[in-house]
């Protein structure tokens, strides 16, 4: 199978979860939003292990961008977002990437740069294939780095966020799941 932007669609929507998120994601009216990471791409590996399109998904990531940098604010997204996809049983993880490098170094140890977009964040994925996101407004798919990784279970770091030790934790963490997936 050639993984096209179609066929990822198609996987990821397979999961019941991720349809639900894509449909109501607009009434959040959030600017930039996005639906993006393990929901998305990991759709991809269980169909490649016959496995169920949701198996192995922790969280549902959603990225906007707003410049109210105020904690309040996104706290105000983060409510209406639970409010709206409470009755789905599932963990959506909602973030203003215009505030991550607010709280990265005390969480982290290290620095974040300052981003300028929603698609930014998704591009300092530890795991370049990865890097995969679902505008809601567009309905397109952002994949920085393409789609051959994922189809063909490549775990490799991502050089705009070479962190060795993360990548490590976050490749094992895959591969715990996806015992063929390959770290390179």
């Amino acid at each position: 199978m050639t993984l096209t932007v179609e066929t990822l669609l198609k996987l990821a929507m397979a999961n019941p979860i991720n349809a639900e998120i894509t449909a109501r994601l607009p009434d959040l009216g959030v600017d930039q939003c996005m639906l993006t990471a393990g929901c998305l791409f990991q759709a991809v590996w269980n169909h490649q292990a016959n496995l169920p399109a949701a198996h192995g998904v922790k969280d549902y990531d959603v990225f906007y961008f707003d410049t109210d940098l105020s904690y309040e604010a996104e706290d105000a997204v983060i409510r209406s977002a639970h409010e709206l996809f409470q009755d789905l049983g599932v963990n959506v993880e909602v973030k203003n990437q215009a505030r991550v490098h607010l709280w990265y170094g005390q969480r982290f140890g290290r620095p974040y740069p300052q981003l300028r977009t929603a698609s930014q964040g998704v591009d300092r994925y530890l795991v370049a294939g990865t890097c995969i996101a679902l505008d809601i407004a567009t309905g397109e798919i952002y994949a920085p780095y393409g789609l051959d990784d994922v189809e063909q279970g490549v775990l490799r770091i991502n050089p705009l966020h070479a962190q060795p030790e993360l990548f490590e934790q976050k490749a094992r963490s895959y591969q715990a799941r996806w015992p063929w997936l390959r770290i390179v």
